[in-house]
């Protein structure tokens, strides 16, 4: 099975000027194909540094793609630095710079001189067509091996990606019905040592694979297959799968596109309850989570200041449920002492009321995610109580 690196290119992204958005995408793509991805690299606008690492990442990698420095100005150098990777010299494509000044004149502009340095590719390069820019792309085949390098700006690259390259690496590298298939489950309330500690065995599985990824107050359990068709690896990884849901029930909240918020949304809507968001020091996030699921119908909400003791925010919390006749009220305090995040959070309805006193020391701006999922985890476990009886 062929194996990819992915090389960024751009001293900008060096800096933290700009953020990589083109790898998430090219790794997806190449994922959906089948093709292994091991490893990604930035490196700056430095011809010698490209080449080095395109170098490095041709000995591990059967297919190396670039993204960006393929401009006009003199610090694009990509198409210099695959040219001396493979010790080869640039020339000139007249059909090329005709592709360019066509651009262009769709455009309306008119080219300045070094755009011309765009119509040079290293020699016995193939031009892929970029039909949505001026900078074209291309790649480059030593025996198994192949560089495609592509430009920077993401419009064009996924517009390559999708028009040229899956369907190039499929052929070139016989990928037909061959793909590799994510599932994710999401956990809450646990971390992910304790999580380790359960399924610590399955994690050393190969094909399908199994691994943790770990947020403020979650844990998401990546389960990937590699197989010929969707249903096979759907078929692999089933077994791994209804393990991972048996040991871990009570605390797995979703799969795949599911969110904390969106369950919850959905379970209040269910069993047709309303609920009240009372906030301080959160910046009102959890009722921003929600409302992106719930109507005012089902949902309200009200932020406080900081400075109110628990007490009284007990006494706020009944009485907004009465003025309100609401369901649930939710209450979700998060104050910043010293080196930590004290969070309080309270859960009321007709019948019950529960609080918790909760101490973060990560840092302080995850602290708000956090308890957005403390508090929703609240809310979830009590909903799942109500729904029982």
């Amino acid at each position: 099975m062929a194996v990819a690196e992915i090389v960024t290119i751009g001293t900008e992204l060096l800096l933290g000027e700009i953020q990589d958005t083109n790898s998430r995408f090219i790794a997806r793509a190449l994922r959906d194909i089948g093709v292994d991805l091991y490893r990604l690299t930035t490196v700056g606008d430095n011809a010698k540094r490209i080449t080095a690492t395109i170098q490095e990442a041709l000995m591990r990698a059967d297919i190396v793609i670039t993204t960006g420095g393929l401009g006009p100005t003199v610090d694009d150098p990509t198409r210099q630095a695959v040219a001396d990777t493979f010790n080869v010299r640039l020339v000139y494509k007249e059909e090329l710079w005709e592709q360019i000044l066509q651009r262009f004149t769709n455009y309306g502009r008119i080219p300045t001189e070094n755009n011309k340095r765009q119509a040079y590719l290293p020699e016995n390069a193939m031009p892929i067509l970029n039909e949505v820019g001026t900078a074209p792309a291309f790649a480059m085949e030593s025996g198994t091996k192949t560089v495609i390098s592509l430009p920077g700006v993401p419009r064009e690259m996924e517009h390559i990606m999708k028009t040229f390259v899956v369907d190039y690496l499929k052929r070139r590298y016989n990928l037909e019905n061959e793909i590799i298939l994510p599932w994710v489950i999401h956990t809450i309330s646990l971390g992910e040592s304790s999580i380790d500690e359960i399924i610590g065995e399955m994690e050393i599985l190969t094909n399908p694979s199994v691994g943790l990824l770990a947020y403020p107050g979650q844990t998401d359990i990546r389960v990937t297959a590699k197989a010929r068709s969707t249903e096979k690896a759907r078929q692999m990884m089933e077994p791994v799968l209804q393990e991972i849901r048996e040991k871990l029930s009570e605390n797995i909240f979703g799969e795949n596109e599911d969110t904390i918020q969106s369950v919850v949304a959905a379970d209040l809507i269910a069993q047709h309850l309303t609920l009240y968001v009372l906030e301080s020091g959160t910046g009102n996030l959890v009722y921003e989570a929600l409302s992106e699921h719930l109507s005012p119908e089902y949902l309200s909400g009200q932020m406080l200041d900081l400075d109110i003791t628990h007490d009284t925010f007990k006494v706020l919390m009944q009485e907004y449920r009465d003025k309100k006749h609401t369901d649930l009220v939710l209450g979700v305090m998060l104050t910043p002492v010293e080196d930590h995040q004290e969070l309080y959070v309270a859960l009321l309805d007709s019948e019950n009321f529960q609080e918790y006193q909760r101490f973060y020391s990560g840092p302080a701006g995850d602290a708000g995610r956090w308890a957005l999922n403390v508090g929703l985890d609240l809310v979830r476990n009590r909903l799942k109580v109500l729904k029982g009886k």
